[in-house]
């Protein structure tokens, strides 16, 4: 018999992932036994209370049992939680010390977009690759510093711990999920029941890039502001070195210590996010929106574009713009 344990934990958190963790993973293994699956699977909603509501008592979910209750798991889902994540890892000490206890024995454990807050509460992070959801990430790394945090990636798979990107990616991760403890029939079958893309693996096209602001350095700050007001022109890192009278190396190290970013990828950022919102909202060409976002050469412009939302600008045009398409 193998243990599928899906939490539910206590205060704000998302029924989405809950509910459609437990009815992906519960439709995967009635096809996988009805087509030969042998082993024994027990798929099971786990919390510390006998009822959670959800938006304001419109919803509630009564877990199948209390976490105290299960001994050995073989895989943990911890869903997706609200903004007030000091709250939710307060309320939740005792499923984050459960969580660390069923990893040490040798539980496997998938977040689900901000679910990482309590997978990295509970210290399994340290050191490790993990995603969340991109409006997170700033807050989430400056909290967990010791966590690599990769906020492109759409799934991380690492010594037995999976975390996913932001809101409904996570039926992406269950597809992932099926495949890993069934096979891959099952999950190519779960992908065309449910309609979810199979092997997506990058949220990076629906990123808002606004920089990480939440750092303290004033010089840092400052040079964000005049990058902002100026990425059109062509910025050099030893121009804003210069500007702010520190040495070029010294300037790389804060603002990659403040921002996540070094100079230059900041800059690029800058002028992608801006090429974005002109495929979005405007009739431009793509040599029109390169120039106004101050590059000249196309295929450097394109390799960055892909590089920053993993497709191309046309491939973006078409996507977002209905009347270009």
């Amino acid at each position: 018999m193998k243990y599928i344990t899906i939490l539910v934990p206590d205060g704000p958190n998302n029924l989405s992932s809950i509910v459609g963790a437990y009815k992906i993973l519960t439709r995967a293994y009635e096809y996988w036994a009805a087509n030969g699956g042998t082993a024994q699977f027990k798929i099971q909603l786990a919390g510390i209370s006998g009822e959670v509501g959800f938006f304001g008592g419109l919803f509630s979910v009564k877990p199948h049992c209390h976490i105290s209750s299960i001994s050995k798991t073989d895989l943990v889902i911890i869903p997706s939680l609200n903004h007030n994540y000091d709250q939710a890892v307060q309320d939740n000490a005792e499923i984050i010390d459960w969580i660390a206890r069923q990893y040490k024995s040798g539980a496997e454990i998938a977040s689900v977009c901000t679910g990482a807050y309590l997978l990295a509460s509970a210290g399994l992070l340290d050191g490790k690759s993990c995603s969340t959801h991109w409006l997170a990430a700033d807050n989430f790394r400056s909290r967990f510093p010791k966590v690599k945090l990769q906020a492109d990636k759409l799934i991380t798979d690492e010594n037995g711990i999976y975390t996913n990107g932001g809101a409904y990616s996570f039926l992406n991760l269950m597809v992932y999920l099926v495949e890993k403890y069934f096979d891959r029939q099952t999950a190519i079958f779960c992908s065309k029941v449910f309609q979810i893309g199979m092997d997506r693996n990058s949220q990076s096209e629906f990123i808002i890039f606004k920089g990480q602001k939440e750092h303290g350095d004033a010089m840092v700050a400052e040079a964000q502001v005049y990058m902002e007001e100026n990425f059109q022109e062509k910025i050099s890192v030893e121009q804003l070195s210069s500007r702010f009278s520190v040495v070029r190396r010294h300037f790389d190290r804060r603002f990659i210590k403040a921002t996540g970013n070094t100079p230059l990828e900041y800059l690029q950022r800058l002028k992608m996010e801006s090429a974005k919102r002109a495929f979005e909202t405007t009739c431009k060409t793509i040599n029109e929106v390169m120039y106004d976002v101050g590059y000249s050469d196309m295929k450097a412009f394109r390799e960055v574009f892909r590089k920053v939302t993993g497709i191309s600008p046309l491939e973006y045009r078409n996507k977002y713009n209905s009347e270009t398409a």
